[in-house]
């Protein structure tokens, strides 16, 4: 009995000790010492789960995703140090600061740089920190027109997430794209630019963009949210159980984070975990919006926290009465396509239209589950044609009157599930890859391509014709066609 009692013991001390910060903590650092930074960062994650107030630990972490790269994520820990936490680590400035000056952000590298040596004049990084000072400062005027361009990019910045925001998408992506030519770095403006892409259409760009992101960036989870996002409104159902599965894992220290990987979670039906997240912002006094307030009703209304669900959505209510959202469970699901791709559902709501079934596509209009501008605008043009649809990108309208002029060549064809899911799989890659002009050209040359698919004859001459055009402008569109098809 007192063996078997020892050996229990010992089992529940090992136990413990497992369960101790502190030993993922110092099998970090020995994998950091032997430059192993993979399994540092995730050893020293571990410990930082187990202790999340530890300060040391957050530090030592930020200080790996530095070297790795990560200089945004080692920011935001730097920022938990001295922000939330309220620590008095005068390093976490020189940290900052070097992460600012290798993204670019000159101006935030040399306001940390400048916090440092007011701390800590003599500090252990003094020397390195006078030297960083002297790369930063080009001289009075030199230094000045440094900050100023510097003002000038977070402004774009700003502006370019209002215009994203506001679903002025066009505007967004064109800011967005500047920032990350000059930027190369700035993971945040391609995590923006990926759902400026999206929800104005362009699927392939957009991941293109996360992948990008997620090979520069490993880990990082804004660009895993968005990715999430993209399969689940795909209907990749696969991909989105694999990554889902992926982000269980992860736990996320900042606001920002829990927010974002919450609402995600909620909004691909992981209610479980969107839950988890969501209801602990809320009982830390986190201040939502009404978007927080929508997924945390949401995920609680579908873990059976119906009373609760009901309480924070009356809340919503009262604190923005201008939102004119249904609460989640009383959202007309059921009339939404259940397709598999962007191209379906874009064909689905076209065939909805010529049946005149206007309640299904009000109820898209409606519903916050497709939550793409773009194709909410594509059913605006639908239900009330282009005089009453405002505020609709150039992508909407490109789409809606290529549509309408095959409908006008091809009325009986248009109406049949085949075409028309072609043809909208046709208008998206010309979305995607080339200039949204000459919807006539380009409506001319689908329409001959069809034709051709399918065995029938018909003339260039008749079909330029037809469309209004002559036959060396259908040639030329064709062409365009045949080449982004390939």
């Amino acid at each position: 009995m007192g063996k078997h009692t020892s050996e229990h013991k010992n089992d529940t001390q090992i136990v413990q000790l497992f369960q101790d910060g502190q030993y993922f903590f110092h099998k970090g650092l020995k994998a950091y010492r032997e430059r192993n930074l993979q399994r540092a960062s995730k050893l020293i994650q571990r410990a930082v789960q187990l202790e999340p107030k530890d300060s040391e630990m957050l530090s030592q972490l930020a200080v790996i995703y530095s070297e790795m790269g990560h200089y945004q994520q080692s920011n935001e820990l730097l920022d938990l140090i001295l922000v939330k936490l309220k620590e008095e680590m005068p390093e976490c400035h020189y940290f900052k600061a070097n992460n600012y000056a290798h993204l670019g952000l000159f101006q935030e590298a040399y306001k940390e740089a400048s916090a440092y040596l007011n701390a800590e004049p003599e500090g252990e990084f003094s020397e390195e920190n006078d030297s960083l000072l002297e790369l930063l400062d080009l001289g009075e005027g030199g230094r000045e027109d440094s900050l100023y361009d510097q003002d000038d990019l977070l402004v774009k910045q700003d502006r370019a997430k209002a215009l994203l925001e506001s679903g002025q998408l066009e505007e967004a992506i064109v800011m967005l794209e500047e920032i990350i030519q000059d930027y190369p770095e700035f993971w945040s403006a391609y995590n923006n630019l990926a759902l400026a892409y999206f929800y104005s259409g362009k699927v392939v760009k957009a991941k293109e963009t996360v992948f990008q992101v997620l090979e520069e960036s490993t880990g990082n989870l804004h660009a895993l949210c968005n990715l999430l996002v993209f399969c689940y409104y795909e209907r990749e159902d696969e991909k989105v159980s694999e990554l889902s599965g992926q982000l269980a894992n992860v736990y996320p220290m900042l606001f920002e984070q829990r927010y974002k990987l919450g609402a995600t979670l909620a909004l691909v039906g992981r209610y479980d975990l969107g839950y988890k997240w969501l209801k602990s912002l809320y009982r830390s006094g986190f201040e939502g919006d009404d978007t927080f307030y929508y997924w945390l009703a949401s995920s609680a209304y579908y873990t059976g926290s119906r009373e609760f669900a009901e309480s924070v959505w009356k809340r919503a209510r009262e604190e923005y009465p201008e939102t004119s959202r249904l609460a989640p469970w009383e959202e007309r699901r059921e009339a939404l396509p259940s397709k598999t791709s962007i191209e379906e559902r874009l064909a689905a709501y076209y065939l909805s239209s010529t049946k005149g079934e206007t309640e299904q596509l009000e109820a898209v209009i409606r519903s916050k589950r497709i939550t793409a501008p773009f194709e909410n605008q594509f059913v605006q043009l639908l239900l009330s044609g282009e005089s009453q649809a405002l505020n609709v990108s150039s992508d909407a309208l490109f789409a809606y009157r290529t549509v309408k002029l095959l409908e006008q060549a091809e009325q009986n064809g248009m109406k049949t599930e085949v075409m028309s899911c072609w043809v909208f799989h046709v208008i998206q890659q010309i979305r995607a890859s080339a200039a949204k002009k000459n919807e006539r050209g380009w409506a001319a040359a689908i329409y001959y391509i069809w034709k051709e698919v399918n065995g029938e004859k018909h003339s260039k001459k008749e079909t330029a014709a037809k469309f209004g055009i002559s036959a060396a402008t259908l040639t030329k569109y064709m062409k365009q066609i045949d080449d982004i098809l390939e």
